[in-house]
């Protein structure tokens, strides 16, 4: 998980925010199954939610925070790891989806 907290923190996203943990579980989750990034609200947020003893409503609102964060204080990294030119900051699903499968394999070369 270091590669993980690496790259949140080059993002801009630091422990000092909820949305840090709640976002290393929900990338985590979805590494390990990537079916969840199919049922977002209905798997993966859910599961951090139980996790962190919140709402799922919590969970997406504290990752579209870290979406935030990211989008302000490295755009160019994310699109990099997206994959492709970001036109707009990306929803919270599509972020965990980037960090998931393209933010992965970036930082496991």
């Amino acid at each position: 998980m270091n590669k993980l907290e690496d790259l949140l923190h080059m993002l801009g996203v630091t422990p000092n925010y909820k949305c840090y943990r709640q976002t290393l579980l929900a990338t985590s989750l979805a590494v390990q199954q990537p079916d969840s990034l199919l049922l977002v609200t209905k798997r993966l947020y859910p599961a951090v939610a139980r996790e962190h003893r919140t709402t799922w409503h919590a969970v997406e609102r504290n990752i579209r925070l870290a979406v935030n964060i990211a989008w302000r204080c490295n755009p160019g990294l994310l699109s990099a790891l997206a994959g492709y030119q970001l036109e707009e900051k990306p929803t919270a699903a599509q972020f965990i989806a980037i960090l998931a499968t393209g933010g992965m394999q970036t930082v496991g070369r």
